[in-house]
């Protein structure tokens, strides 16, 4: 799992089951060390003074001892200027990937108490986005693209055009008959500028693409 925004991948120590999770992050002061541990493994240097010793104020700030700067914890995070506790947080980073067969924001808000589906919709938005491998290899070999509509066609509407129904494109590996890895985008329509930009984005040059008539792909 990746904390940072701009990408960077972390090696973390991160508990083996829920019983050493919620020992682990009992209180907020050991989720907000956990984080400074991630972003500074080799122990914070201020960046203006390039000083090593710091003291964490009330509000989770680091303030260097030399000049005064202060250093937010979670910038550049998920968690940045968020108002729930960080507990919170990490409960729900923890229950997002103990489901076997997926989560959904529908589940979520049941789980954790959410009292709006928007609120558990954004937060699960927020994790998927992290937690996508950046520089991970693009789909290669014969690879099947085609776009599909969540919610189903809408009536009246022709071709690949939609007013209220969300448009999927999405690529998938084929090996031997069988699926291999898969991309997906949701996009506002199925023109060549989306269908083409996403072709380019996610699979490998050279690679034998195939898709319907549409004229989107031409």
């Amino acid at each position: 799992m990746q904390l940072l925004e701009d990408n960077s991948l972390i090696q973390e120590d991160y508990p083996k089951n829920f019983e050493e999770f919620i020992i682990r992050f009992s209180t907020e002061e050991a989720c907000y060390d956990y984080i400074a541990d991630l972003r500074w493994p080799e122990g914070y240097k201020c960046p203006r003074c390039n000083n090593s010793k710091a003291w964490k104020s009330q509000r989770n700030l680091l303030c260097c001892s030399n000049c005064g700067h202060q250093a937010s914890i979670t910038a550049r995070t998920l968690f940045q200027g968020t108002r729930k506790p960080l507990r919170l947080w990490f409960h729900v980073m923890w229950w997002i990937m103990s489901q076997k067969s997926g989560a959904s924001a529908k589940n979520l808000q049941h789980t954790m108490g959410f009292n709006r589906y928007e609120t558990a919709w954004t937060w699960l938005h927020k994790f998927r986005r992290v937690m996508i491998r950046p520089g991970r290899d693009k789909l290669n070999g014969h690879v099947e693209v085609d776009e599909t509509f969540i919610g189903g066609s809408e009536k009246g509407i022709r071709g690949r055009k939609t007013i209220k129904k969300a448009l999927v494109v999405i690529a998938v590996e084929i090996e031997e008959k069988k699926l291999g890895r898969l991309r997906f985008r949701l996009i506002p329509d199925a023109s060549a500028e989306n269908l083409i930009s996403f072709i380019k984005d996610n699979v490998k040059q050279g690679s034998v693409v195939v898709t319907d008539g549409w004229k989107g792909y031409s």
